[in-house]
């Protein structure tokens, strides 16, 4: 039997989200930020990647790759990352092909106000691309 929903036990299919950070403390605050930005919405899954297995800086192709398995619903899966190696290993990791679930996507996106952008806006249930869309343009955020 299938699963109209989404991956998984009957979910709905939405938009996961990946944080991809070198410290697993920014990683882990960022998506603290964001939900609570998107009104501490459990709708969207959302998981922090960062640092590396035994707690220290850098990347971990495993931990990225656990997190988005986790947050995969069928609807895609945004992954913004902070710099240099993060970016590098998403980059692999979509290359490669199979250890990433389908409709993995790296955003090119500022990685704090692009991650509150994308879990905002995948708290009101758009697709992929309305998702990338609205952290891409994070982007354009002015300051002064």
């Amino acid at each position: 039997m299938s699963d109209p929903g989404g991956v998984g036990s009957g979910q709905e299919k939405v938009v996961g989200v990946v944080l991809v950070s070198h410290s697993r403390a920014v990683a882990e605050s960022v998506a603290e930020l964001a939900t609570g930005l998107a009104g501490g919405s459990a709708a969207v899954p959302l998981a922090p990647a960062g640092g590396t297995e035994d707690g220290g800086l850098g990347t971990s192709a495993e931990l990225i790759c656990g997190a988005a398995r986790s947050v995969d619903r069928g609807a895609g899966i945004a992954v913004l990352a902070d710099l240099g190696s993060a970016v590098l290993t998403v980059k692999a990791l979509l290359a490669e092909g199979g250890d990433l679930p389908d409709g993995a996507r790296l955003v090119d996106a500022p990685f704090v106000e692009g991650a509150v952008a994308a879990v905002v806006t995948a708290s009101a249930g758009a697709d992929l691309d309305a998702v990338e869309a609205a952290a891409v343009e994070a982007y354009t955020y002015r300051k002064v």
